[in-house]
């Protein structure tokens, strides 16, 4: 059973209502705000505006960044968005690749163990404050002392945790801890800043996936993987589609076809395409972006039916 969700920011209140409200219609699991200081909407204000125009959607930051913001402010986000939503709201947590938003905070960006170091304290901060938990951390990558979230509670019991990275450290991590691991697909951040390498072929894959099995080790059941689509086209012309963006990260047209970063093709070639990853990399989880949205709501029940399992998290429910 593929389930799949929707990353968008709102441009205007009314576009954004709708967006959420169709999204919520078509049958899409979540609806998901990125996280980037100084270049775009802040995810839980976003959110929490699209939980007063729906009912049943999941709303989420994928992924708010552990390199700028603080656990008991992040934690006090994501418990109002609960509240608010009536028990909807999820946490996204990345390491945060950008050195502008870095710098903004007044922070030189760490090197990569710098920046997962952190990530994995502001998550460990994070849950244990939901948690009702006393905090005092006094490392050179977090410092919080005796930090409380007194209120607002959350209303779930357990607020899920999805961590988007493509680092091995932090997918061990998030084996053992995260309830999603978000397989990014990123590699080395380029020049701007912004941009990535892409991770997409199948041995880069698999030596991700063998890093959240070892973390998972002893789990009773392994966290559920997501891919992040990057491209999503319903097309009699996969190749064309697979061959630009082929060239545009340095993969075979096949490469690109291969992965679960890039869904193409007829109907019938997308749905054999969502189960085939789920068999080959056991990934049940998709987030696409919004303008895959109209043409992907068609097709949703049809995905929705393949493979054996569900990935649907009923944490908090």
């Amino acid at each position: 059973m593929a389930i799949f969700s929707v990353q968008a920011r709102p441009t205007d209140a009314a576009s954004w209502a709708e967006l959420a409200r169709t999204v919520e219609a078509a049958g899409f699991d979540a609806l998901s705000a990125a996280d980037h200081p100084g270049s775009g909407p802040s995810p839980f204000v976003a959110l929490a505006a699209a939980a007063t125009v729906t009912g049943t959607l999941r709303l989420r930051s994928y992924v708010s960044n552990a390199g700028v913001r603080e656990p008991v402010l992040l934690a006090a986000d994501v418990a109002t968005l609960d509240v608010v939503s009536g028990g909807r709201a999820g946490l996204g947590l990345g390491a945060g690749h950008t050195p502008a938003e870095w710098r903004a905070v007044g922070r030189e960006r760490p090197d990569v163990a710098g920046r997962v170091r952190r990530c994995v304290a502001v998550a460990e901060a994070v849950r244990a404050l939901l948690a009702g938990d006393e905090v005092t951390v006094d490392t050179p990558d977090l410092t919080a002392h005796a930090a409380r979230l007194d209120a607002p509670r959350p209303v779930q019991d357990r607020i899920p945790l999805t961590v988007g990275t493509a680092n091995s450290t932090l997918l061990r991590w998030a084996g053992a801890h995260a309830d999603v691991v978000g397989l990014t697909g990123f590699g080395r951040t380029l020049a701007d800043g912004h941009q990535h390498e892409a991770r997409w072929r199948a041995d880069q894959i698999e030596a991700q996936l063998a890093h959240v099995a070892a973390g998972a080790a002893g789990r009773d059941a392994p966290p559920v993987l997501e891919a992040l689509v990057q491209r999503f086209a319903v097309t009699d012309d996969a190749e064309s589609v697979a061959a630009e963006t082929a060239a545009e990260t340095g993969l075979t047209p096949a490469e690109v076809l291969a992965t679960p970063f890039v869904l193409a093709g007829t109907a019938d070639e997308i749905a054999a395409a969502v189960a085939g990853h789920e068999r080959r990399w056991g990934v049940t989880r998709f987030v696409v972006r919004a303008d895959a949205v109209a043409a992907l709501a068609p097709l949703l029940p049809r995905l929705a039916g393949n493979g054996s399992t569900s990935s649907a998290l009923e944490i908090g429910h």
